[in-house]
């Protein structure tokens, strides 16, 4: 009887410590959950960020998204968790990785090495120009930059852009011209120009060939 009880108990141990086994697996990944649901929750803030430095409004990055107005107002107000393809059209259109507003939190790498062959192209929506990455993460850093490459005559449209921050170009081939607060400033090879892009500014290639320029972004605080 001694024996047999033994036997049980060991038996019951095995099954306990089994069963414990089997309760921390399965509520292992439980404790992931408020850091899944946080990462969730601040999509759409992020997306209300970039738009907000972009100096768009609810409508136009709905248009420029293929969206509804009001699903990205849901969005930015948490109202609605985005698909995968609704995340992927706004990142698009604020020429932001899926990864921007979905990654947690991390420690920002102090340096950042691009090499020349190993330049991602930047989304833009301007015709006529192609923006070649040289900078690190936008998240981290404060500072965004891109070799430029304008086709001739190209220019940013014919509505002037209005956004928080500045912007640096350096004219490396070609010309170009900004206008800025309604006053053109042209610029040669080997002309810069640094303005707060919260003027209404737009620029253009004036010529009937490529032009090349550095162009960094500040974010607005």
């Amino acid at each position: 009887m001694v024996y047999v009880l033994a036997r049980q108990q060991a038996s019951n141990g095995r099954t306990m410590a089994s069963r414990t086994a089997t309760l921390r697996t399965a509520t292992a990944p439980v404790s992931r959950i408020p850091e899944i649901d946080r990462t969730v929750s601040e999509i759409g803030s992020k997306v209300a960020k970039a738009r907000a430095e972009r100096g768009w409004s609810l409508a136009q990055l709905a248009e420029r998204a293929g969206l509804s107005t009001a699903a990205v107002h849901k969005i930015e107000k948490s109202g609605m968790t985005p698909t995968i393809a609704s995340l992927m059209k706004v990142a698009a259109a604020l020429g932001k990785s899926v990864g921007y507003f979905v990654e947690e939190v991390e420690a920002a790498r102090p340096v950042t090495v691009i090499r020349s062959d190993q330049r991602s192209r930047l989304y833009t929506s301007k015709q006529g120009l192609e923006l070649q990455n040289i900078s690190g993460r936008y998240g981290p850093f404060w500072v965004a930059g891109a070799e430029a490459h304008l086709a001739p005559l190209a220019d940013s449209g014919p509505e002037p852009m209005s956004h928080p921050g500045e912007e640096l170009v350096l004219v490396l081939d070609g010309r170009m011209t900004f206008t800025i607060d309604g006053e053109r400033y042209e610029l040669d090879t080997g002309d810069s120009i640094h303005f707060r892009t919260v003027r209404p500014h737009s620029w253009a290639n004036p010529d009937e060939r490529p032009a090349r320029a550095i162009w960094l972004a500040i974010r607005g605080s």
